[in-house]
């Protein structure tokens, strides 16, 4: 099936009421989209597995969209039929839960979990909503917009901020911006008092010319030509023959 017929089938398996379909890009990899409400969130992935086959959970994220709230899409995909469907809903931003898929898809607890940590996404019905890459003692989600990343105030992004900003020095630069409750580089702290350190006395120049060097002994070097004597006398040649 097209992308276009995956997403009419599941339109028409949901009633069609508050659902609309489009086609991702990506040419031939494209896939059907299907964005419902939030209250139809497990019928829709319930109706891709029963009615389109799609019997493999491939993942599930969340998405920022700021004022907007979250949006949380699921990817599916038939090992049978070789296709695919994008089913994503919105959620608000003050309060944002949809209900767990885990009966429907198993193997979306994992990612469930995930998305909780990192956006804050509540699952009501999930067996175990607990933290799955953080330490316990983490404060925050992550991969929010206006989660509050201090290492890039202390120092600034090397790159471009966004997709087609140039690098050039000539180029417009941004302004430095710096999130609320953040402080300025350098004003983490009071800065500690400086320790009073004994002063050193001055140590006297070293005059070297001054210091007399110990004469050294010459030394007796014999003359490179000349044969030295043993101890005793002149030294005799033996006799031929002895």
């Amino acid at each position: 099936m097209t992308p276009e017929e995956v997403g009419a089938q599941l339109q028409a398996a949901l009633g069609g009421d508050g659902v609309e379909t489009s086609v991702s890009e990506g040419g031939r990899w494209a896939r059907a989209t299907v964005d419902v409400p939030a209250d139809r969130w497990v019928d829709a992935l319930t109706a891709a597995r029963d009615r389109l086959g799609c019997d493999f959970f491939d993942w599930l994220t969340g998405v920022d969209e700021e004022q907007q709230g979250f949006t949380v899409v699921a990817h599916v995909w038939s090992t049978t039929d070789r296709h695919g469907v994008l089913i994503r809903t919105r959620v608000p931003r003050d309060k944002p839960a949809v209900a767990s898929v885990v009966d429907v898809y198993p193997g979306a607890a994992w990612h469930e979990r995930e998305t909780h940590e990192m956006f804050g996404i509540d699952f009501p019905g999930h067996p175990n909503l607990v933290p799955l890459l953080l330490p316990p003692e983490f404060e925050g989600h992550p991969l929010r917009k206006d989660f509050v990343l201090a290492a890039r105030v202390a120092k600034p992004w090397p790159g471009a901020k966004e997709p087609g900003e140039s690098h050039a020095e000539a180029a417009k630069r941004r302004q430095p911006m710096r999130p609320p409750g953040v402080p300025a580089p350098g004003e983490w702290g009071p800065a500690p008092p400086e320790e009073a350190r004994p002063e050193r006395p001055e140590r006297p120049a070293r005059d070297r010319a001054a210091r007399p060097r110990p004469e050294r002994p010459a030394r007796n070097t014999p003359d490179q030509g000349a044969r030295q004597a043993p101890p005793g006398g002149p030294e005799e040649t033996p006799p031929e023959g002895a």
